[in-house]
This record gives structure tokens, sequence and C-alpha cells, in this order.
């Protein structure tokens, strides 16, 4: 279902601006949203997408403009003012509280009251009202900490509906969830749009986008490009306008999996049954000179785990690493960072980027690390080391002063990309380095990672998306409950083979 063009729209956004110091965020941007459909906001990084909906939902000020809420001019002094008006978010980051149950989170500042305070029992009866009307039957009273985070997006919808929104922003709800939750997402998201809600949806997935939306606006460096009907808008149109670019940036580097890797040698790190009870079965890998390895499987199938252990970030409590063939003993990140072994951490935000240094503070905060607290290092050689990095990853805007907190995610993504860069490793670890960021970031940091490689750097590459593991991996690693299943050659298998062997593939036995 569509909406309906003749509907009054609910939301209208005219000439919005918002200046930052030194930087136009959007610049005359309008915005219409209609109830009844699912509006997909495109944009690479630093398209303006999030200072958009930040306008919107009260939390930046605009600076020109006017929004226009069922028909009435607004002026949100706070998030507070918008959820009044109707307007309700659901972030990638689910933002409600671990440590209350699920009624109470679904009820949270709208609690039925008696003589004697708060009614529990009329509580927990309204939220499973709420939740079931999007079809989640749950026990209202468990920890909301206790689910999983599909189930805590749902919950943060029916949320929302207690505050009777008229509006539901979605901003990057898919990012952590697999193919199942993302179906049991939609389904909701389908039913609230045909009650007539309109829903804002932002995500990278492009088949998602495809998928789940009526119309699509388009942003680009803090300007409006356009909005289109989904049927009016080819998948290769889209990236284009969003990116200024060909969809060919993404297959571009199709060749890179092709090139020849020397495996006769010592490999640069060398993991033999290393392994943590409860945590990951013991998992032997080789990774040699200029080589990707991928790591590819499902959420929760080990990749991350396993890449943590080598890296010291948790403890293996079984095998042995060997590091250009000495063994090596990673029981922290401190030792493997002197080993000459890096690793940028799924979690940007609280295991990344550190938001209230600068962009330079962030990129030879490894460097640091390296050396110590008492070898600082100086200032010309931080501010040439800064800008080579600055310059080499295209991160925007290129001020070294700026806050990192302040940049667009695939840009923050660059800076820690800059940060292990700069400590000249010998191997890097790269944990989902482009979830959450735009098709051109993407294009980016794939193409650096392919010239790092060529260069000689070997790289451990995990990432949800298959295609992407294919694209710029020589050999991919396969994981399935927390178990290394096998090892694939990339050239001798495709998307659809990788799938099958993932799913259908008898465990590999460890010695």
């Amino acid at each position: 279902m569509s909406a309906d063009t003749a509907v009054p729209p609910v939301v209208e956004m005219t000439g919005i601006t918002i200046r930052f110091p030194g930087v136009l965020a959007l610049d005359g941007v309008d915005f219409t949203l209609r109830p009844g459909e699912v509006h997909s906001l495109m944009g690479e990084n630093g398209a303006g997408k999030s200072t958009l909906i930040k306008a919107l939902t009260g939390v930046y000020a605009i600076d020109a403009g006017e929004i226009v809420v069922a028909g009435r001019p607004r002026r949100f002094a706070g998030t507070a003012d918008a959820q009044a008006a109707g307007i309700s978010t659901v972030y990638q980051e689910v933002n409600l509280c671990g440590n209350l149950s699920v009624g109470e989170n679904v009820m949270l500042g709208h609690e039925p009251r008696g003589v004697a305070g708060i009614d529990w029992k009329a509580v927990h009866r309204l939220a499973a009202e709420h939740l079931e009307s999007l079809g989640l039957t749950i026990d209202t009273r468990s920890m909301l900490s206790s689910h999983s985070i599909a189930i805590q997006q749902l919950i943060a919808i029916g949320r929302a509906m207690v505050l009777d929104a008229k509006v539901l922003i979605l901003d990057e709800p898919t990012s952590s969830l697999d193919r199942g939750e993302v179906e049991q997402l939609f389904g909701v998201v389908r039913d609230l749009r045909d009650k007539g809600v309109a829903i804002l949806f932002v995500s990278h997935f492009l088949d998602q986008i495809y998928e789940i939306s009526d119309r699509i606006t388009v942003l680009r460096n803090g300007r409006l490009v356009g909005e289109y009907l989904l049927s009016d808008l080819p998948r290769g149109e889209l990236v284009n306008k969003m990116i200024g670019r060909e969809l060919d940036e993404l297959t571009a580097l199709a060749s890179v999996a092709d090139r020849a890797i020397d495996r006769t040698g010592v490999p640069v790190l060398r993991a033999s049954g290393v392994g943590r009870r409860g945590m990951l079965e013991p998992v032997d890998l080789d990774v040699y000179d200029g080589e990707v390895v991928g790591v590819a499987g499902l959420l929760g199938s080990g990749r991350t785990e396993l890449v943590r252990l080598l890296y010291g970030a948790d403890r293996a409590e079984t095998g042995d690493i060997q590091v250009g063939g000495r063994v090596a003993k990673h029981s922290s990140p401190r030792r493997a960072i002197e080993n000459r072994i890096a690793f940028s951490s799924e979690n940007r935000r609280a295991e990344g980027i550190i938001a209230d240094l600068t962009v330079a503070e962030n990129i030879v905060l490894g460097i640091q690390a390296r050396r110590g607290a008492l070898r600082r290092i100086g200032k010309g050689e931080a501010d040439a080391v800064v800008a080579e990095y600055i310059a080499a990853l295209g991160v925007r805007p290129a001020d070294p002063n700026m806050l990192a907190g302040n940049l667009s995610g695939g840009n923050q993504q660059k800076v820690l990309l800059a940060r292990w860069l700069a400590t000249a490793p010998e191997l890097i670890v790269l944990d989902e380095p482009t979830r959450g960021i735009d098709v051109g970031a993407k294009a980016d940091i794939q193409r650096k990672v392919a010239e790092l490689s060529a260069a000689g750097l070997s790289v451990i590459f995990i990432s949800s998306e298959l295609e992407e593991v294919l694209r710029i991996a020589q050999r991919i690693v396969v994981m399935r409950d927390r178990r290394k299943i096998g090892e694939l050659d990339s050239s001798d298998v495709d998307l659809d083979g990788l799938i099958d062997y993932i799913a259908n593939q008898p465990e590999e036995s460890v010695a």
C-alpha cells in the first residue's frame, strides 16, 4: 500500500537549514511525510539524514525554514515537544532501560495510577495489550535485558504506540538483526503503515529499502536531490543520486579476491586450537603476508568471539598463537599491539571512537598506546601522521580539530582505520568496518583494504554482508554455532554457494 497523495501530509519540512561551526549541515531541505506510507531517507554518510531527523525530533533547532506537523507550524524546544506532537523514534541502539521489566519500559512515564500510587497490575495489562496489537506476545514482567535486540526494538515500537505516535522514525533498525528478525520487524511496520502511521525509515541495506518503502527522499551534501516513488527509482539510479557515482563502485574490486597469495612460508599469524569454554570451540587459523582472510557466518556464529580471542580483548583458555613463527601470549590488547596486530571493534561507539576527542587525537591514540605513556609523540610528528591519513582515507570534513563525535558514522570508521594504520601493523583485524555506513564510504574502505593488502598488509575481515566478504577476501573461514565449520577459496564459491555452505556443511573437526 502506498500513501494517498490526496491526503494532507502529516509532516511538511520546508527550507530546513542548520549550521554548525564551519559546516552547513542542511541547506534549504524540503521533506514531506504522509500518513500510511513508509518513506525512506537516503544519502551517504554526511548527507544530512541524521541532522534532518534530529530537526524533526527536537534535538536540533533549525536556523531557517518551517516544520509543520498535522497542519500546525511547530518550533520544538526539545524531544518532549516532538513526542507531544506525535513523533517517536526507535534507534539502532535501543534507548530503553535494560534493568526494568518489559511492561515498565512500555508504559514508562504513562503508568496508570490509583489511590496507592502506580497500579502495577494495570501497567502490565496495558503493556501486554499494546504489544499484542503489534503481534508480540511476551511476558511483560520479564527483564528487558533478557530479550534479543530485535525484540527490544519491537518493544520500543510498542512504547511509541503508547505515546499515540502519528509519526514513527526507524533509524537503522535492522543493522544487528538476522533475516528472520528483519521479517518480523517488517511485518509490524507494514501493519502500522496500514493503520495510517507515517513511517520514516533509514537503512543502508538497499535490498531492505526496496522491500519496505513506498517513497524515497535522497539527500547529498546537505541538499535535497529529490523525492521519488519507489517504482520510479531503479537501484542503480538511486546509488548514483546518493553518491554521484555508479553502482559499479562496489563491483570494481571484484578481481581483488583473485590475487594469488603465497602460503608456502611462515604465516603472519597462526592460531592453533584457540577457544574459550562457553564462548568458542577451538579454532585453527593461518593468515599469510598480504592476505585478506574473511570470516563469514550468521550473527552469533562466533565471528567476533574468534577475533577478540586472537587480539587478547578476551582471554583464550585453550590453544596457542604464533606471530611470525614466534609464540605470542595475547593476554591483553597491549601485547597484541606490541606484536604489530591492530583490531578495530564492531562496536565503534563503545570500543572505538572517543567522541569527546578531536579527529587528530583519535588518530594518534594507537601510536601513543604502542609507545607507552613515557614516550610522548611530538606535535610535528603527530600533525604529519594525522594529515597523511585524513587525506589517504578521505575523512570529511578534513578538519583534524573537529570533535570525532560530530562526524558521520562512515567518517568515524575512517578515523578508526587511520588510528590503527598509523601504528604500521603487520596484521589488522576489521570487525564489521562498513556496518551502518553508506555505499560511498563503504566503497572507500573496501578500496583501501584492497590497496593495503596488495602492499603486503595482512587483514582479517568480518562482515555480515557476505557479498562484501567474497569481494575482498582471498580465503573465507566459515563459522556456525561458535565453531569453525571450514574454509573456502573465494574464487571457488559464489554467494549462493557460501550461503549453502554456512547452512548445510558438516562441522569441521579440530584435532
